[in-house]
């Protein structure tokens, strides 16, 4: 029985970084590639070098720029579930899969994608709040400033005689003395 694992099958053997994103970049475009992969090498100053550079140092961003290559520019059919824990040059595509054409993919469907993805990260209860809880989402300076110095003031008690604070009022008065 031979225990190795046959990867030729793969569109990913033999094949180069540069030489993967050049096939890519040339059919969809830097455009279309920030709007599914949301990597900003393909939005600030986006080349090929610089890409490649970024990728060569980013495992997770090089496996999502994969990943994109098998399913969506080679339209392959989805991984088995097997398979889905391996990065994506250590996958093995059975015999019979064979890579198609390009999928046709666009800037609007790239943003129904995101916004199904929103959906289901609410569902699952993953997205976060980090400033406010307010309806906007996050809030301007200006209301940051003024809740904190509605939360930081110190609360003052009017004195019973004259008016002026006394030492049961204030803790640090004794200190102060």
């Amino acid at each position: 029985m031979n225990d190795e694992i046959n990867y030729k099958n793969n569109p990913l053997h033999g094949l180069g970084l540069k030489e993967l994103l050049t096939q890519i970049v040339d059919h969809y475009g830097f455009e279309i590639l920030y709007a599914y992969l949301n990597i900003n090498c393909f939005k600030t100053n986006p080349s090929i070098e610089s890409s490649v550079k970024f990728l060569k140092k980013t495992d997770w961003a090089r496996e999502k720029v994969e990943i994109f290559y098998l399913y969506k520019f080679k339209n392959l059919p989805r991984v088995s579930s097997e398979q889905f824990a391996l990065s994506p040059r250590d996958r093995v595509i059975p015999e019979g899969q064979t890579p198609r054409e390009p999928a046709e993919l666009s800037l609007e469907d790239a943003e129904r994608m995101r916004e199904k993805q929103a959906l289901k990260a609410a569902e699952h209860g993953k997205t976060k709040s980090y400033r406010s809880s307010k309806p906007g989402g996050y809030s301007s300076k200006q209301e940051n400033a003024r809740d904190k110095q509605e939360r930081w003031k110190p609360e003052r008690k009017p004195s019973a005689s004259t008016g002026a604070s006394s030492d049961n009022d204030d803790p640090w008065a004794k200190w102060r003395k």
